[in-house]
């Protein structure tokens, strides 16, 4: 089999030494090229040129998850279809979300492994992924979240802090959502995003709205965050929102969405977080989350600056997943 590896040589857990390893356990099964990336949007860039090329069965991505982002964006850059490689997905960031969604070791060596044994029992995954749309700007699709407002805003900061030099970590995250609480205090109290869904009453005051194509949401070290547990990669996109962000109910929907999800006596699905300022919709195709101001946006961690308006879609078997 053809492949393209493309690495993100600032993965944050992956040494020049692993690298090397890994590359020599694929190329023992795989007709491999290797490419690292060199700037923001390479991985997208050699991940199309490979697509429309017809040269590789196979894109692998190292890296964490705004590697593989960029990667799914390149595949998909004139939509899904049959001709598409298949994508693998190697973990080498500090969280990798879209990797252990699929089941993937969050270890990187342990992944090759799993990698090399689904490709030779021959198993792939069709999966759904979700793709925001605004007006002037590029349609970007997300494997496992998108948001605008509050959660959006973290990423922002969290990024700003990266671009100084501090390292991604889950502390990082904590600190810079406890910022960005006492900071945004005028929003907390009523939001400016209204979520509209055709055939149903516009749902406006949202602070926080989190679009979520499969669950987890993210991590908190090992331990899963949960604001959607019922979406996945076989349904359309989960939107979760909070209209207001009073310290007892911000503390009591954080415990909610740390907590595991199973269902009750005679539930067919777990339920997700529950209360008087709580937004929750499941399996919706179309969307649109509109901002009486800009508002932060992000797709899979990856900050994309203000946003206004945004209307999200989901895909279901956009793309063939090596598992």
């Amino acid at each position: 089999m053809r492949a393209l590896l493309v690495v993100n040589p600032k993965a944050t857990t992956t040494s020049g030494r692993t690298r090397d390893v890994l590359i020599h356990a694929l190329r023992s099964d795989l007709k491999l090229e290797v490419a690292e990336t060199q700037y923001r949007g390479h991985a997208g860039d050699l991940a199309r040129r490979a697509a429309e090329d017809g040269w590789v069965d196979l894109v692998v991505a190292l890296g964490g998850d705004g590697t593989v982002n960029e990667v799914v964006n390149g595949l998909l850059a004139h939509g899904p279809s049959e001709r598409v490689p298949r994508l693998a997905v190697v973990p080498g960031g500090s969280t990798n979300v879209f990797a252990r969604a699929l089941g993937l070791p969050n270890d990187p060596v342990e992944a090759t492994g799993a990698l090399l044994d689904a490709l030779e029992q021959r198993r792939e995954r069709a999966i759904g992924l979700g793709k925001a749309f605004t007006e002037g700007e590029p349609d970007r699709w997300f494997t496992f979240t998108a948001g605008l407002g509050f959660d959006a805003g973290v990423v922002g900061r969290v990024e700003e802090q990266r671009r100084s030099g501090r390292k991604s970590t889950h502390a990082l995250y904590v600190n810079q959502a406890l910022r960005h609480y006492v900071t945004e205090r005028e929003h907390r109290r009523r939001g400016p995003i209204t979520l509209e869904i055709n055939g149903l009453e516009p749902v406006p005051g949202l602070v926080l709205s989190i679009v979520s194509n499969t669950s987890p949401w993210t991590y908190l070290g090992s331990r899963p965050v949960l604001p959607s547990p019922r979406a996945s990669f076989e349904t359309h996109l989960d939107i979760f929102g909070i209209t207001r962000m009073t310290a007892f109910g911000t503390a009591r929907t954080v415990r909610q969405i740390l907590r595991s999800h199973t269902p009750a006596d005679g539930q067919a699905e777990a339920p997700g977080p529950t209360g008087k300022h709580v937004v929750s919709y499941h399996d919706v195709r179309h969307f649109t989350l509109v901002s009486q101001e800009p508002a932060p946006f992000q797709v899979d961690g990856d900050h994309l600056g203000d946003r206004s308006r945004v209307s999200f879609t989901g895909v279901r078997r956009a793309l063939r997943v090596i598992v």
